[in-house]
C-alpha cells in the first residue's frame, strides 16, 4: 500500500503519493481549493483511487516546538480525514518545508505562475521523503 503526503495550504494543498515500494516520492498534485471538506474528499477519493494505506499530514511547529493557529488546524483537518473518511492519518513536523520548496525552485530557475502552482507539491514531496526516511 502506498503513502500519501499532504501540505495543507490556505489557498492550495499539496499532495505526494509514494511509489508501491514506499521508498520514493511518486506522482504529485494540487488540489486548488481553500474548504476543509471539499479538499478531505479529494484526498479521500485520490488516496481510494491509488491505493493509498497513510496520510502523513503535514504539522507545522514554531520553530519552538510549539503548536500554532497553523499546526492546530492541521490537527482539525487530520480529525476530519480520520472521522469522515476513515483514514489513518500521522501528523509530521513539518518545519521549513515551504522554506525548502522555495529553495528548491529557485534553484531550478522556477518562476512566477509555475512556481506558486508547485511550490505546494514540492513541500508534499519534503515531508513524504521525511517520512519514508524515518521508516528505514
Amino acid at each position: 500500500m502506498r503513502i500519501m503526503a499532504v501540505d495543507l495550504g490556505d489557498q492550495r494543498t499539496g499532495v505526494a503519493v509514494s511509489d508501491a515500494t514506499n521508498s520514493i516520492a511518486g506522482d504529485t498534485f494540487v488540489i486548488a481549493h481553500w474548504q476543509p471538506e471539499h479538499v478531505a474528499e479529494k484526498i479521500a477519493e485520490e488516496a481510494q483511487k491509488r491505493g493509498v494505506s497513510r496520510i502523513v499530514l503535514g504539522y507545522p511547529k514554531n520553530m519552538d516546538g510549539s503548536a500554532g493557529p497553523r499546526a492546530e488546524k492541521s490537527a482539525a483537518f487530520a480529525g476530519l480525514l480520520r472521522d469522515q473518511h476513515g483514514l489513518e492519518v500521522v501528523l509530521w513536523d513539518e518545519r521549513l518545508t515551504t522554506v525548502d520548496a522555495h529553495r528548491i525552485l529557485s534553484e531550478t530557475n522556477v518562476r512566477g505562475k509555475k512556481r506558486k502552482n508547485t511550490v505546494d507539491a514540492v513541500a508534499a514531496t519534503l515531508i513524504l521523503e521525511g517520512y519514508l526516511s524515518s521508516l528505514r
